[in-house]
């Protein structure tokens, strides 16, 4: 009974909030396990940041502009695309680590290295091919790997930005 009372309680703007905080911890902690762990992040773990910091930022977006219904259905397709592309991302690299050792080609040239040298979608392109850095896992937590939580991390979250806005009420026009 309890949940059925938050859940009315709900409203767009404190979920759009609470999805730009959740995205913004999860980038903070991305920067602890590479600089306060010393774990190197390889090309799509990159990849995966920035779509992450690209779907807090809708989120965001959509908390300030507090937008009527068909504004908030709006910001809930660019959630679920956001989401979706990283899901994409995080998907391809639980792939890529769940291959057998040795079938993964071999570590190319780093990310910047690349971004100098070619073409924006020449760099996309070898990178979703990934090296043999991204098939190594160098962090799990109750047996999930780092790519695998930013997949269930985004598909929750995903899907609860979608659902706040297309579903629950708008707030006030109060400040945030």
């Amino acid at each position: 009974m309890k949940t059925l009372l938050l859940l009315q309680n709900l409203q767009r703007r404190r979920v759009n909030l609470f999805g730009f905080a959740a995205c913004a911890g999860a980038i903070l902690f991305a920067l602890f396990a590479q600089y306060g762990l010393e774990l190197q992040p390889c090309h799509l773990c990159i990849f995966q940041r920035v779509e992450v910091l690209a779907l807090g930022l809708v989120f965001l977006v959509a908390a300030v502009h507090n937008p009527n219904d068909r504004g908030a259905r709006v910001y809930g397709v660019l959630v679920g695309v956001a989401a979706l592309i990283t899901a994409a991302t995080a998907a391809r690299h639980v792939w890529i680590q769940m291959q057998p050792p040795g079938t993964v080609p071999g570590c190319g040239a780093d990310l910047a290295f690349m971004l100098d040298v070619f073409p924006l979608m020449q760099v996309i392109i070898k990178v979703f091919k990934a090296g043999g850095e991204c098939a190594k896992v160098m962090f799990s937590f109750l047996g999930i790997s780092f790519p695998g939580w930013v997949l269930v991390f985004v598909t929750i979250l995903g899907s609860a930005g979608v659902w706040a806005n297309w579903k629950l009420p708008r707030s006030s026009r109060a400040p945030l």
